[in-house]
């Protein structure tokens, strides 16, 4: 049976760094969100084609992190608290739906153009909208396919606007989908939610940490 060589392996390992560092480095320079397009486009300019040397979404994100903490700083760390507390008191508006915060603005790795993303909870397809409307927030209608879980996707309706600057997209799931986390783009698990208290927590321990407590 053929086994490749360490130093072969240690080659592949290098490779899928340089391709996950390049990846993350377009993600965080050009506003990519994609991690597959990431991917490809990294590997493309490092002339890199084998699979083999293709690294995991996990490791472009923890590459982002990595990018992140070493050239944006302080400007990185601001954007994300503003973000975040955007997102409690866009929450706190549409606390009727069972609001849950998801996505980079969550998991840290929001940049200047990351959208503020909200999982809401109606069975009545219909009712967010008209929230919005009689709150004259003029809002985008599409449509977005999540995977429910590996055998399972489901499109649900997702409403797009801006205020005060920021992007926000609110994906509209039923309430059952409460029990139920879509899957990550990033590690196809559960993807990680946090409720509003939750969130409100999380900013006490960011400033906490910005405070040196």
């Amino acid at each position: 049976m053929h086994r490749s060589s360490p130093h072969a392996s240690h080659s592949t390992r290098q490779r899928r760094l340089r391709v996950a560092h390049e990846a993350a480095r377009l993600m965080a320079d050009s506003g990519l969100h994609d991690y597959q397009q990431a991917k490809r486009k990294a590997a493309e300019r490092l002339g890199i084609h084998d699979d083999a040397s293709l690294p995991r979404n996990t490791e472009i994100e923890q590459a982002l992190r990595e990018h992140q903490r070493l050239f944006a700083g302080a400007a990185h760390v601001a954007a994300l608290r503003q973000r975040r507390q955007s997102a409690v008191e866009a929450m706190e508006f549409l606390h009727a739906f069972a609001p849950r915060l998801a996505g980079p603005v969550l998991d840290g790795t929001a940049d200047a153009r990351s959208p503020v993303q909200l999982y809401l909870h109606s069975d009545d397809a219909d009712a967010v909208q008209r929230h919005l409307d009689d709150h004259g927030i003029p809002a985008q209608a599409h449509t977005r396919r999540l995977r429910m879980d590996r055998e399972h996707s489901l499109d649900v309706p997702l409403w797009t606007f801006s205020a005060d600057e920021l992007a926000f997209e609110l994906l509209v799931l039923p309430y059952d989908a409460l029990r139920q986390s879509p899957l990550s783009i990033v590690d196809d698990r559960p993807q990680r939610r946090a409720t509003l208290s939750q969130l409100r927590q999380l900013l006490a321990e960011q400033d906490g940490t910005l405070l040196g407590t």
